[in-house]
């Protein structure tokens, strides 16, 4: 657990990039108007403290209880997600973007599909929350990804040229000599890193705000977020990130020299699972995405064409996403109250 000054020193650098993130348009300051119960206005929109504290209720882990400040800090992150989250599924209403209830209820029955019903009861009444909170959360899920999928992933296409280049450029992928896997990773670290590994920003501290965040990274891929995406948005290895993740095709004989954790991670799954492995304050989820046989390939067998296809278009979505949630941002009239009082608070969120 965190000391009180090292503690107040996470907050206020999570404090930090939160101001500078959400001051669009010169709407830096909390006006006096605004309620108390209003954590942050988009275009004239309320965020709710409700609605904060039920997404970090929905996520946060139940044990160990997390210190005022390590909860406070992650709160400011999720408070800046729903920033993005209300400018989507805003953009939603002009693009007529819909979520049936039937399809709701199928998202919403998948994804607590594996939970008995008692044991899901208890976790509700655990986090104080209601059927009707995962449900209303999950359709401004689904909303926003309504959105990025019509606005961003609709909008890539794949040339053959470029297929065939990268092909030429990679060919050594394509001749395997031995058996490989096809990995991916988001990486989780206790210490905060020299510098920003991906594109949110978000970096644990310490050993419990590391808990915490891959608790909350679980949670999102149960309930269908991409693996590549949650790696872009999250992991630590700045490396990977800016990749989805992704490790490429690692050699059998490379992850016979793995630590047992990782190794076992990999060669006892199977494609498209993910297994937690945890060490030393750290965290690493590590995707199986594909196994692949010795031999050689080329562009002209189907599988092939579809593994470079689907690596040009990952690549081209990650920047095209990214771009497109900066110029929304850009676009839209943003005050983080919760960021200006707690730093005219010196970290201290004053009484209501």
């Amino acid at each position: 657990m965190l000391n009180a000054s090292r503690a107040r020193r996470a907050l206020l650098s999570v404090l930090s990039l939160t101001l500078l993130v959400s001051a669009c348009k010169g709407t830096g300051g909390a006006p006096a108007t605004a309620s108390p119960d209003t954590w942050a206005t988009v275009d004239g929109r309320p965020i709710s403290r409700d609605l904060v504290e039920k997404s970090y209720r929905r996520t946060a882990p139940a044990t160990p209880a997390p210190s005022e400040e390590e909860a406070m800090a992650g709160k400011l992150t999720l408070l800046n997600e729903l920033i993005v989250q209300d400018i989507l599924v805003n953009k939603a209403k002009a693009l007529k973007l819909e979520v049936p209830d039937s399809e709701l209820d199928t998202a919403y029955t998948e994804g607590r599909k594996d939970i008995p019903e008692d044991q899901f009861q208890q976790q509700l009444t655990a986090r104080n929350l209601t059927a009707a909170d995962m449900r209303d959360q999950l359709r401004r899920e689904m909303l926003a990804q309504k959105v990025l999928e019509a606005e961003v992933t609709k909008k890539v296409a794949v040339s053959d040229a470029e297929i065939t280049a990268f092909f030429e450029a990679n060919r050594a992928q394509f001749e395997l000599a031995e058996d490989a896997y096809r990995i991916g990773q988001i990486v989780v670290t206790p210490v905060r890193e020299p510098q920003q590994t991906n594109r949110t920003g978000n970096d644990a501290t310490t050993a419990q705000e590391a808990n915490e965040k891959v608790q909350m990274l679980m949670e999102r891929l149960k309930q269908g977020a991409t693996f590549s995406d949650v790696a872009a948005d999250f992991s630590e290895d700045g490396e990977t990130a800016q990749r989805g993740g992704d490790l490429g095709y690692v050699p059998l004989s490379a992850l016979q020299r793995a630590p047992q954790k990782l190794r076992d991670a990999v060669l006892q799954s199977q494609p498209g699972s993910v297994t937690l492995v945890s060490e030393g304050g750290g965290h690493t989820l590590v995707a199986v995405i594909a196994r692949e046989p010795a031999g050689k390939r080329d562009p002209s067998m189907p599988e092939v064409k579809a593994r470079i296809s689907d690596a040009i278009k990952g690549r081209k979505e990650q920047l095209l996403r990214a771009a497109y949630l900066s110029a929304l941002r850009n676009d839209a009239a943003i005050v983080n109250h919760l960021a200006a009082r707690l730093v005219a608070g010196q970290g201290v969120l004053p009484k209501p």
